[in-house]
């Protein structure tokens, strides 16, 4: 037999499609040259260090977090890693056995098949893991309690209520969670303790310290002010701080209703971003006003929506008064008409304040 281009093979003689021999460096035929061909390259043995602690596999100098239920899969996900395909080889597979010789061993009896040059190959390799223990650095620094900043949550002549301290925790572990979802292993929650005055709450670094902070005062408005603590040097001598983040919330919270001099009435607290936005109970008019620090001169809290009932209107008397039943007495009481009065209204939210009732608006 001939080919057309003459071209046969260097080792034994057999005549060598042209195209094939192009692609090898060597002119041989398929046999000559699948004598010779490795599938694949992989070790016998893949090392794997797996932190005890939370199942993080290290990488050169990094630790990675792999997302494996258990040991095989990080068997399976390292060994893939170390395992380098031929390049001339397509359509390539490969399904595996584990076998646990121990604790520390699982042997992965592999086998692989890939086409070359129209055939198909097929190699079985067994690849031992050996999983070594260790501890990542940031399971570390859990463990010894480090942290690099401190969010102090405080309110502005009171004392954080029950809910907006439950909520800043609850804030701080969203944002740990969001921030180690999206790879930043060192983000973690050290420590929560209630000093008396509202609660503190250690984080890992100042990024995240920071995070919570701003997040803080955009949910609940108030201020920010920071300090830094020098605690130690590292090792290269570069000095290391540790940041505070004082949170001060503003002395009222939505829902709250307040007396103010300036006001002709109580004031129901509907806003506390920037300056406090309220409307007056008695006309229904806004009323906003500056905070200084949080506070408002000479204010004071004298009720919160949260002590109002729900009441039957008896009648319209003109704009400026309606009649409603007292809802402690089922007298009928004439009180204000302020401007969102709905005069349509069957019952409407009335609050006493200083043996006075006031309609309050609609809950938005």
């Amino acid at each position: 037999m001939t080919t057309e281009s003459g071209v046969f093979c260097p080792r034994c003689g057999s005549p060598v499609d042209p195209e094939q021999a192009a692609a090898s460096e060597r002119g041989l035929c398929t046999d000559c040259y699948l004598e010779d061909f490795d599938l694949l390259s992989a070790p016998e043995t893949v090392e794997v260090t797996v932190c005890a602690r939370c199942g993080a596999v290290k990488r050169g100098e990094k630790w990675v977090d792999v997302g494996a239920r258990d040991l095989t899969d990080v068997a399976i996900e390292e060994a893939t890693a170390a395992v380098s395909v031929h390049r001339d080889a397509e359509d390539v597979s490969w399904t595996v056995e584990p076998e646990q010789i121990d604790r520390n061993t699982i042997v992965l009896h592999a086998t692989f098949t890939g086409v070359v040059r129209g055939r198909e190959l097929t190699v079985e390799r067994p690849i031992r893991v050996a999983i070594g223990r260790g501890t990542c650095r940031r399971c570390g620094r859990i463990a010894g309690n480090s942290y690099a900043s401190i969010v102090q949550v405080r309110a502005s002549g009171r004392t954080p209520r029950s809910e907006e301290a439950d909520r800043a925790v609850e804030l701080a572990h969203e944002i740990t969670t969001e921030m180690a979802e999206g790879g930043d292993r060192e983000a973690f929650v050290t420590e929560v303790n209630d000093s008396g005055h509202g609660p503190n709450i250690k984080l890992s670094t100042t990024k995240l310290g920071r995070r919570v902070a701003t997040k803080l005062r955009e949910e609940f408005g108030g201020s920010i002010s920071d300090s830094e603590t020098l605690v130690t040097e590292d090792g290269d001598g570069n000095e290391v701080y540790r940041v505070t983040y004082a949170v001060r919330l503003p002395a009222f919270r939505p829902g709250d209703v307040i007396t103010v001099p300036e006001a002709t009435g109580p004031v129901l607290v509907q806003g506390v971003r920037g300056n406090l936005k309220g409307v007056e109970l008695g006309s229904g008019e806004p009323y906003e006003i500056a905070f200084d620090d949080g506070r408002v001169p000479d204010a004071q809290l004298v009720g919160n929506r949260e002590d109002a009932a729900e009441t039957t209107v008896v009648a319209v008397l003109d704009e400026h008064a309606v009649q409603v039943l007292d809802p402690a007495t089922a007298e009928t009481r004439t009180v204000s008409r302020p401007s969102y009065f709905d005069a349509d209204a069957a019952t409407v939210s009335v609050i006493r304040i200083d043996g006075d009732l006031y309609v309050l608006p609609d809950n938005e």
